[in-house]
């Protein structure tokens, strides 16, 4: 969990007057690591500590967050635009990517050294200047695997 005075510098930090609002969204944000929330489900969420905030107070702030780089927008081919904060060390637009369970659909969050040297090699190898990407990988999560061997007699 990243502690508010954390989220409050980030705000400082990138100009912002530092709100209710702003504070809760990232705290829900933040509380909610590796959830991948909607903009409805982050309205739900604030909504508890702070009855009287709107739907239309919660997108206008996840715009200005996703411009300021503070939350990162993610699309994970479930029909949602979903959003999260960065990494669980705290470190607010922290660069990881996603495992994807056909099955289940869980997804787990994850960091590489690999992956994330796409982002340094494809400029140098194919003079091209990338801005963002984004790493999702598609497969069976341990708990899936493993039913699947069961069901069907495989060692």
């Amino acid at each position: 969990m990243i502690d508010t005075d954390y989220l409050k510098k980030a705000l400082k930090e990138k100009g912002l007057k530092v709100t209710k609002q702003r504070v809760l969204i990232l705290q829900v944000l933040a509380n909610g690591f590796d959830k991948h929330l909607t903009a409805e489900e982050i309205y739900q969420l604030v909504k508890v500590g702070y009855p009287d905030i709107g739907l239309a107070t919660v997108y206008r702030t996840i715009q200005l967050l996703l411009e300021l780089n503070l939350i990162n927008r993610i699309n994970l081919d479930d029909g949602y635009v979903r959003y999260e904060i960065g990494d669980k060390k705290g470190t607010i637009g922290q660069h990881h990517h996603h495992l994807i369970c056909l099955k289940c659909k869980k997804i787990t969050s994850f960091e590489g050294e690999l992956v994330n040297n796409i982002g340094r090699c494809v400029p140098v190898s194919y003079n091209f200047e990338v801005n963002d990407y984004e790493v999702k990988l598609y497969g069976y999560c341990s708990e899936c695997s493993t039913k699947s061997k069961l069901e069907n007699n495989v060692p």
